[in-house]
């Protein structure tokens, strides 16, 4: 799941989807106009990683749950929330596809409009994406701990992913804060190799024990 959950973030990607949106509503608008399928892919590909996400975090509560509830319970909390919130205000974002259209048929004084319009869902999906960054942090220094206290994985990949989640979480918070992404990047890379490597071992492990 974790891979396929690097898999749908990187398709959306190469299909235009941005995680943190620039914040030029103009050029948004051009580029959805010159080719709306390739909007409508990289939004499909965007929620359904999200539904990964929430399938993740079931699938693992259900796994683990038994060598400590508490910390089962505030990975799925966390990371539940985490998706729903994402698809819940993609619907802001899809928007985009009608005032593209809107855009390129209106005068000045109705771009302009439209301009404020598309700003201001861009602004909220970079924010909202960076708050649920937070409960993500949270999720995965969970399990993580979790993963060290038993010993399920090898402990450098459990320590590995807890010091990952703390930079990830502490850069999304000076995002939130001051806007400064340096912290933020540095932790997004650690998570990937988390969860490259945690996933990886998990499928080979799974391949052998059975």
């Amino acid at each position: 799941m974790f891979l396929l959950i690097i898999i749908a973030n990187v398709a959306a990607e190469r299909f235009g989807y941005e995680t943190f949106s620039k914040l030029n509503p103009e050029e948004k608008f051009k580029e959805i106009h010159n080719n709306r399928r390739r909007f409508k892919t990289a939004f499909r590909l965007i929620v359904t990683e999200h539904i990964f996400l929430i399938a993740l975090a079931v699938s693992m509560f259900v796994a683990f749950s038994g060598f400590n509830i508490a910390l089962a319970l505030t990975w799925l909390v966390s990371r539940t929330v985490e998706g729903l919130v994402q698809i819940y205000y993609k619907k802001d974002y899809y928007k985009f596809l009608d005032l593209s259209e809107q855009y390129s048929a209106a005068d000045t004084t109705g771009k302009d409009s439209l301009v404020k319009t598309g700003l201001k869902i861009l602004e909220t999906k970079n924010r909202i994406f960076t708050s649920a960054q937070v409960l993500f942090s949270i999720g995965t220094l969970s399990y993580s701990v979790l993963f060290v206290t038993h010993e399920i994985v090898p402990l450098y990949i459990g320590w590995f992913g807890i010091a990952a989640a703390v930079v990830y979480g502490l850069g999304s918070g000076v995002k939130l804060k001051t806007g400064s992404q340096a912290v933020w990047n540095i932790g997004g890379l650690l998570i990937l190799v988390y969860e490259l490597v945690l996933g990886g071992w998990l499928v080979i492990n799974t391949i052998i024990t059975s």
